[in-house]
């Protein structure tokens, strides 16, 4: 028996675990890598556009850098999506829009009773047609930045923009916050849990 457990010990204490290496493989498609690169790499030109010198190191004005209008555009629509995001995620905290499956933001009714004491200054501040102004402006700018990121991928065309509105739809809901409405791929409304 003691010559057993010896034996048993010894044998046990010659295995060796196998080192098991995970490779986590990103669930995004190639499609979407490249939409999120084009994506950051605009909203990495809109902060550098905020801060570049208008002088040279002489003191001198310098002119800018040459731009289209297309990229000035698309710019601007990252600018005007920055400025409104503190209302827009007050906004959707008080269910008043939801992220649909197009990349795009829906309005809802807005229920002045439903608010919570901590954000009825803010809900007064907003008549329907200041609200509404604010949504119409959100989506015309991410619209810009869908159009931008078809014209600066070669391999895609206007033919893809369905998808491309889908992926974003899709990106939109992946960072929604629980309580925020988001539509499905299928087209109901559900509450992020």
């Amino acid at each position: 028996m003691k010559h057993s457990i010896i034996g048993l010990v010894v044998l046990l204490a010659g295995c060796t675990l196998a080192k098991v290496q995970v490779d986590v493989v990103s669930e995004r498609t190639t499609l979407e890598n490249q939409v999120l690169g084009t994506y950051n790499a605009l909203d990495s030109e809109m902060l550098l556009a905020a801060s570049v010198r208008a002088v040279d190191a002489r003191g001198r004005i310098k002119p800018p850098p040459k731009q289209s209008q297309e990229h000035k555009d698309a710019i601007t629509a990252m600018q005007v999506m920055e400025f409104h995001a503190d209302d827009l995620h007050l906004f959707k905290q008080l269910g008043w829009v939801g992220e649909n499956n197009q990349g795009l933001l829906t309005a809802f009714e807005r229920d002045a009773d439903a608010v919570p004491d901590d954000l009825k200054t803010f809900a007064q501040r907003y008549g329907d047609n200041e609200f509404a102004a604010v949504v119409d402006e959100v989506n015309r700018s991410r619209e810009v930045i869908m159009q931008r990121v078809v014209d600066l991928n070669a391999d895609l065309t206007a033919s893809d923009m369905p998808q491309i509105r889908r992926l974003f739809g899709k990106l939109n809901t992946e960072n929604a916050l629980p309580g925020e409405k988001i539509q499905n791929e299928q087209g109901g409304w559900i509450v992020q849990p």
